[in-house]
Order: C-alpha cells, then sequence, then structure tokens
C-alpha cells in the first residue's frame, strides 16, 4: 500500500506541474484560477459528494455509513481543536491545519490503494470539512479572532442555519443521501453527467495547486518556520491523534478506518488559498501553506500508513 500511495502522489504532482506551466506560459491567469476555485467548490466537488452515494444500499452500508458519519464528525473535531491550540493567533495557518485536502488529495489515494467503494466512506468527512471551511473558515478570514476573544462571544464562528443548508457541500450530501435511502435510480443522463463533472476534481484541483506553486517565491517560502510548524501538526500530529480515535471503530470497518485515516492525514487543502481569495485575506501566505504541506506529504502520507501498518491499526 505505502508504494502505491507514492506513485499516485507523484502522479498529482505531475498533474500540479500542468497547471504551474499553464500559469507560467500565461494559458491561465489569475483571474482564471479564480474562476477554477469557484468551479471546485460550487459544482465538481458536490458531484463528487452525490457520486459516491450512488452505490447499492444495503443494511452494511447504511451502518457503515453511520459509523463513518460519526468517527468523521470526531475526526474534524480533533482538527479544528488541535489546530486552534497551536495557531489560535494566526488565522491563516489555523485554517491551514484545521483542514485538509480529502475531496482534491484524499479521493485518488483512497481509490488507487483501497477501492471505489472506500470513497463511500468519506463523503460524510468531505461534506463536514467543506461546511466547516464554508463556515468557521470563512468566520477565521473575515472575523478579528483576538477582538472576539476579548469580548467572550464566539457566535461569530458558529454557521447560521441558513449558511448552513444553502452550502453547496451540504445540498450536495442530502442529495446523494436520499437517493442512497430510497434506492430510487438516477436518470441515466443526470447519473452520467454527474460522473463526468466529478472525474474532474482531481486534475482540475492539482492544476489549481500548479498555479499556486507559481504565484510563490521559492526562496522565501522555503524560508519561513512557521510553515514547518505548520506541516508538522497537519501532516503528523493530527492524523496520529486520529489514528489513536478511530482504533475504536470496530474491526470490521476496516477500510473505513484506513479511507479515514488517509484523509485525515492529507496536506492542507486547498479552498484556504481559494477562500482567500474571494475574500481578501492574506492570499500568498494561504498558498505557501498548501505548497510547503503538499511537498512534505509526499514523505508523511506514506509514513503514516506505515505506522499504521505497523500497529495492526487495521
Amino acid at each position: 500500500m505505502t508504494l502505491l500511495l507514492m506513485k499516485q502522489v507523484l502522479i498529482m504532482f505531475l498533474l500540479a506541474a500542468v497547471g504551474y506551466i499553464c500559469f507560467r506560459t500565461k494559458k491561465i491567469t489569475l483571474e482564471g484560477s479564480r474562476s477554477l476555485g469557484n468551479i471546485l467548490i460550487y459544482l465538481s466537488l458536490p458531484c463528487v459528494i452525490i457520486n459516491s452515494f450512488l452505490v447499492e444500499y444495503s443494511a452494511e452500508r447504511l451502518m457503515g455509513l453511520l459509523y463513518s458519519s460519526l468517527a468523521a464528525a470526531v475526526v474534524v473535531i480533533i482538527c479544528i481543536v488541535i489546530s486552534r491550540l497551536f495557531f489560535s493567533r494566526d488565522a491563516i495557518l489555523n485554517f491551514a491545519s484545521a483542514f485538509s485536502n480529502p475531496g482534491f488529495f484524499g479521493i485518488p489515494l483512497i481509490v488507487a490503494t483501497l477501492s471505489d467503494g472506500a470513497v463511500f466512506y468519506v463523503a460524510a468527512f468531505i461534506a463536514f470539512v467543506n461546511l466547516m471551511q464554508w463556515s468557521y473558515g470563512v468566520a477565521l478570514l473575515t472575523t478579528d479572532a483576538a477582538a472576539a476573544k476579548e469580548k467572550g462571544s464566539w457566535k461569530k464562528y458558529l454557521p447560521s442555519p441558513k449558511r448552513i443548508f444553502t452550502a453547496p457541500f451540504m445540498i450536495a450530501f442530502l442529495i446523494g443521501l436520499f437517493f442512497f435511502l430510497t434506492r430510487l435510480s438516477m436518470p441515466e443522463l443526470v447519473y452520467k453527467s454527474i460522473q463526468y463533472i466529478a472525474n474532474l476534481n482531481t486534475p482540475l484541483a492539482m492544476f489549481t495547486i500548479g498555479i499556486y506553486m507559481a504565484q510563490t517565491h521559492p526562496g522565501k517560502m522555503f524560508q519561513k518556520p512557521k510553515l514547518y510548524l505548520l506541516s508538522a501538526v497537519r501532516l503528523l500530529i493530527i492524523p496520529l491523534v486520529c489514528m489513536l480515535a478511530l482504533h475504536f471503530l470496530p474491526a470490521e470497518f476496516s477500510e473505513m478506518k484506513m479511507a479515514l485515516l488517509i484523509v485525515s492525514a492529507c496536506p492542507t487543502g486547498s479552498n484556504v488559498a481559494v477562500y482567500a481569495q474571494l475574500y481578501d485575506s492574506d492570499y500568498s501566505y494561504a498558498v505557501e501553506t498548501v505548497i510547503i504541506s503538499t511537498l512534505l506529504s509526499i514523505v508523511t502520507i506514506p509514513l503514516i500508513v506505515r505506522i499504521a501498518e505497523m500497529v495492526h491499526f487495521i
């Protein structure tokens, strides 16, 4: 499994190189990268979530969905709490540490090393992560956290019901859940269209990461200690704590446990840069968090999986 992971990570970096070249040769502009971000958030990733639910219903899958949803909520909370402990005074690092790259980075790794069916078990995780990015993450980028703390109010960080149920990821989650529970068949033309759009997710996401890489200054970026601390938290501390938490899942859900571990060990989600750009935050700083953690993940993801194998995690 470790070798398969390394191979898949390298393939994804080749896709990122395509985005890098396209931006450097001015085939994609800065405004174009913003448009790609909107396509990913509002179209491609929601289709990935819906598509993961379009599987044959069974009692075992339903039980797996319940367990995976509970486990996903726990893992997301762990990520947010640990990130806040380390980076409460830095909104960008807080966001970057809390939220991994499950849809853009995790799904291709899971499909390559486990199975297509394993994606079903991370649908809830993807929905929760994107919902919290859409609400809590945006609040971090647009709210003065220090001022909020002094006032003793954290309501600014809580998503409103309207924002929750109008989020594209929640809508996609509910649509997918509806078709799974009712066992209704989606019209073939719609089903095929969703599959095609979902298949765009990985290449578009990696193109976007390559575009971000083309906008950085490597000499300065690699000299920032905070980025290495971020990577240590995001790529090592968080997945190791999550491994301990996931250990308590029933043994029969070994594939689910490994899938959730992989998505928890993924590098910083490119959405931190997407949202930073959309909300006029420190975009270049956000890009650097994505680049450094993504580069280091070539080593850390296989390492985390290897540790899991050594301690008989599954």
